[in-house]
């Protein structure tokens, strides 16, 4: 018993022995210091800030009408060929004329007749007046025939009227280009029948120069009032177009107006700028993008993007301070070919880190190297 009690404490002994060297190596570890971690560094100084603030946008032609027609009747000529480019005046239609030229001809015959008899009214008063002042007739029949004249005259009136009312249906049965532009394909043929005011036969669109029209936020409306009133000239490039294929359109636009109204659904306002187009690029109804040159930040912070860390929506980047790095929130707006427009969190003359952030966390030592050197680095700025 003795024996078996003696090796319990001997077995325990040792334990604690070994217990005590673990502690010690476990202490001596945690005082050792970890290397610090090179990374490349970049310090902030003020830059004049030229980016584009881009919208999505439409072209639209300044100028459109739909063709319809005024009178009724059967397509007899068609006088352009689709897409064409046409002048104001030209031809475009004939509706069939002869209904309405025999309705004016028989217009002007019954004016004429009318005419006719208001001279032979005309004739019989003047004669019954001097007749009258003699007492060679008799009152009633003067009476008759000043009745006589002034029905002649509104029956002239009425005729006239008609014929003119038969006129413009003739006139208006050959159809014109009301201005310069570009017509579209025909949605009518020879012979189809058209009815006055329903059918649409084609549409006209002026195409130099076009209209370029997108949405602003109502935040932005005191800005835009600003580059409205702004003098320009044709070299001004505030305002370009990017292309659907990605290109930058050659000409530079001029904004002509701001809408009347802010939408209370979007609160957006609708802006127009005007691009010339003499080489026909712009077509009614594209989708591009307005670039809107933003110069408004004279002294901006502009940081690499890659110095930029997120998390959960949120933005930092590593802050180098004696030697150590801490994490920084900041508040970032426009990307600019790889860097970034810092708004708000940090100031001229902070140093970043900018290369090997994956490996920092908060407090973490550092030290500097140059970018893409392999060398020994350098101690870290204070």
């Amino acid at each position: 018993m003795k024996k078996y009690m003696k090796l319990i404490g001997l077995i325990t002994a040792a334990i604690g022995i070994s217990i005590s060297i673990i502690s010690c190596s476990n202490n001596k570890g945690a005082q050792q210091k970890f290397p610090p971690t090179p990374v490349v560094a970049y310090q902030i100084k003020p830059e004049k800030a030229f980016y584009y603030d881009e919208y999505p946008a439409t072209v639209t032609a300044l100028n459109q009408v739909e063709i319809r027609p005024e009178v009724s009747g059967y397509i007899t000529d068609i006088y352009f060929n689709d897409g064409q480019q046409i002048s104001k005046g030209s031809k475009l239609y004939s509706i069939d004329q002869q209904q309405y030229k025999a309705a004016y001809e028989q217009a002007v015959a019954n004016l004429n007749a009318a005419k006719a008899n208001l001279l032979k009214a005309q004739q019989d008063n003047d004669r019954y007046n001097e007749l009258a002042k003699n007492d060679a007739i008799a009152k009633q029949v003067l009476q008759h025939a000043q009745a006589d004249l002034d029905a002649a005259k509104n029956q002239v009136a009425a005729a006239q009227a008609n014929v003119n009312f038969v006129q413009t249906n003739f006139r208006n049965s050959t159809i014109y280009a009301p201005f310069n532009g570009t017509i579209g394909i025909s949605q009518v043929k020879l012979g189809s029948a058209v009815t006055a005011g329903q059918t649409l036969m084609n549409t006209i669109s002026s195409n130099n120069p076009m209209a370029v029209d997108f949405e602003i936020d109502e935040s932005q409306i005191a800005r835009f009032n600003k580059l409205q009133n702004k003098k320009t000239n044709d070299k001004d490039s505030t305002f370009t177009l990017q292309l659907p294929d990605l290109s930058i359109y050659p000409y530079y636009g001029k904004l002509i107006l701001l809408d009347r109204a802010v939408d209370p659904q979007t609160g957006t306002l609708r802006v127009r700028l005007v691009f010339p187009n003499p080489n026909n690029l712009l077509k009614p109804g594209l989708t591009c993008n307005v670039r809107v040159l933003n110069t408004t930040q004279a002294n901006s912070i502009i940081i690499p993007f890659k110095a930029v860390i997120e998390q959960m929506g949120e933005y930092f980047v590593y802050v180098i301070k004696n030697g150590k790095v801490s994490q920084q929130r900041i508040n970032i707006g426009m990307n600019i070919f790889g860097n970034v427009i810092v708004k708000d969190g940090l100031n001229v003359g902070d140093l970043i880190v900018t290369e090997g952030v994956q490996k920092l966390k908060d407090n973490s030592p550092v030290v500097i190297i140059p970018a893409g050197s392999k060398s020994t680095p350098k101690t870290a700025m204070k």
